[in-house]
């Protein structure tokens, strides 16, 4: 493992950014060689005037640096650079991939590697597809990137490791600024499944400018990037652009053509984004380089000779979009008594959900086959 002291030492130049260094980098070949570099010859490096190359020429290992490198082997976080075997093979490929990286746990970069974003107030069916799209993939041996925002990227995240996978978070803050603050306990479960990453120091808030530039890691690291729900306009789409400029492929999960959450989606299925309502429409994207090793699930199939009359009646009505239970009640020509009582089994069984306002859905990745 290389020493990440003098990549934070030269990142830490005011006017160094990832694609400064990046120029330095391959003129020199390390950020020892920039740091101890003469100004005539810094002064060659497209990009570089006179102060920049008087200020990297006069800069030296700080103690910031030291102070920065220390705070974070306490914390339990590792510092990987480009010089190492761990740093993502993918995200080198991009324009301006970040010098260095913090790590919380275990940076899994072999194999498939799907992104999955989407809206943080994320509806039911979105959820749904989420969870079922990921635990799909995450069977196959795929590894899961999201950026454990709320809504889809909490789905995402959690539908890998339910289903035994491995999932990589990377946040728009520094490691030890978990955001949301409700995410406490995921940011830990995925440190335990795989990692949290990210590009920024120690202490970084959760400022806007940060998660654009959070988005070209999520898409710069993965194959392929998937979206879920996105508004016409959102971060997700973002993540979809960054992708496509880096010449990854990008797919999107339509939705309901009168929700205002899948313009974007839908937007993306226009401009040539590939269609994926199921976890082999992306695997078969990958089968000549990453085949895959079991047939995908299909999504549950409730069985009819299992259920009451009553609950087939329902679940004919119900659909992933949730339905005000006075409709189902006139729908169904059920008694209001009775109807509960048979929702509420069927809840049990796992077959639906219910949502804020009495409104109930098909449970996500049940397909109601008549």
């Amino acid at each position: 493992m290389s020493d990440p002291l003098p990549w934070l030492a030269l990142k830490s130049v005011p006017g160094v950014g990832n694609l400064m260094f990046r120029r330095l980098l391959e003129r020199f070949g390390s950020p020892e060689a920039v740091l101890a570099a003469d100004k005539s010859a810094l002064g060659e490096v497209s990009g570089v005037s006179a102060r920049l190359a008087g200020a990297i020429h006069g800069h030296r290992t700080n103690g910031a640096a030291k102070r920065e490198l220390a705070a974070a082997r306490a914390k339990g976080y590792r510092i990987i650079t480009q010089a190492d075997s761990e740093y993502p093979a993918l995200l080198v490929q991009i324009p301006d991939p970040p010098p260095l990286l913090y790590v919380y746990g275990t940076l899994f970069t072999e194999g498939l590697i799907i992104a999955v974003v989407g809206s943080r107030n994320a509806t039911n069916y979105g959820i749904g597809a989420t969870r079922q799209l990921c635990m799909d993939l995450a069977g196959q041996g795929v590894t899961i990137v999201s950026g454990m925002a709320r809504g889809v990227d909490t789905a995402a995240h959690t539908a890998a490791m339910d289903a035994g996978g491995r999932t990589l978070a990377v946040l728009g803050t520094g490691l030890d600024r978990i955001y949301p603050r409700e995410n406490e306990h995921l940011y830990q479960r995925i440190a335990e499944n795989g990692a949290v990453i990210s590009e920024f120091p120690l202490g970084s808030g959760p400022d806007a400018h940060r998660f654009p530039a959070r988005n070209r890691i999520i898409s710069g690291m993965s194959h392929g990037t998937v979206v879920v729900e996105a508004a016409a306009r959102s971060g997700s789409l973002i993540t979809a652009r960054l992708a496509a400029d880096q010449g990854r492929d990008v797919f999107a999960v339509p939705g309901n053509i009168h929700s205002f959450k899948s313009v974007g989606t839908h937007t993306l299925i226009k401009e040539g984004a590939k269609l994926a309502a199921h976890a082999w429409d992306v695997l078969d994207e990958f089968e000549a380089t990453h085949p895959r090793h079991k047939v995908a699930a299909t999504p549950e199939t409730a069985p009819r000779q299992d259920l009451t009359e009553a609950e087939i009646v329902i679940m004919d009505i119900l659909e992933a979009d949730p339905i005000h239970i006075d409709d189902l009640v006139r729908k169904a020509e059920i008694p209001p008594g009775e109807l509960s009582g048979t929702l509420l089994q069927l809840e049990l069984k796992g077959l639906a959900v219910q949502s804020p306002g009495k409104r109930f859905a098909l449970a996500p990745g049940v397909d109601w086959r008549t």
